[in-house]
């Protein structure tokens, strides 16, 4: 294995070592955006119901106030089949500044300069700024717009890149496959304001 693989690996296996909700805020119960780095720790691991709808998993709160926030999650792995980043997207409500938002978890070693890159079936979608770090990873958010949601779900892949600080000359790049997207994303609830 090589040192990056290596470090990439153990980066991501702390990352993953605990559930991701109790790990960071999410924009479905507002800690991101109000720029809080947690969220509500759940205490019996039963407050969410998951359904795998392709390669995407709709997580959805089964407490608070209705209606219940539901969210669509992928881990990215590389070839090998390790994690090195996630994904969660979550549906905004009609008249928000865009139709979705995501947020990319990847670890902390990676050179943030360089932004996250996308790229839908083999053409480079969007660069994406680090928004911050935290002990878990470094987190990239976007809004996704409606024709953007559109592409996505008609499209195969999105390519998935990163720099690691470590070797600013290589590039990570893993797919976030769209398989079952399109459902997924039309089940998800939309985000409360």
């Amino acid at each position: 294995m090589s040192k990056l693989r290596f470090v990439m690996t153990v980066a991501m296996a702390a990352i993953l070592s605990t559930p991701l909700a109790a790990q960071v805020g999410s924009l479905s119960d507002g800690s991101l955006m109000d720029g809080s780095t947690t969220a509500p720790v759940q205490s019996d691991g039963e407050e969410f119901t998951r359904e795998v709808i392709g390669d995407w998993a709709l997580e959805c709160a089964t407490t608070g106030p209705e209606p219940r926030p539901c969210r669509m999650h992928q881990v990215l792995k590389d070839a090998q089949g390790s994690a090195v980043a996630e994904v969660t997207m979550y549906r905004l409500p009609e008249g928000a500044p865009a139709a979705a938002g995501a947020t990319f978890i990847v670890p902390l070693q990676t050179l943030l300069p360089q932004q996250l890159t996308l790229a839908l079936d083999g053409v480079l979608a969007n660069r994406i700024p680090y928004t911050y770090c935290t002990q878990i990873g470094c987190l990239a958010r976007m809004g996704i717009s409606a024709i953007e949601a559109e592409a996505y779900k008609n499209g195969q892949n999105v390519t998935v890149s990163l720099v690691p600080a470590i070797a600013p000359d290589q590039v990570v790049s893993v797919n976030m496959s769209l398989k079952g997207f399109k459902e997924a994303y039309d089940k998800a609830t939309v985000v409360a304001n």
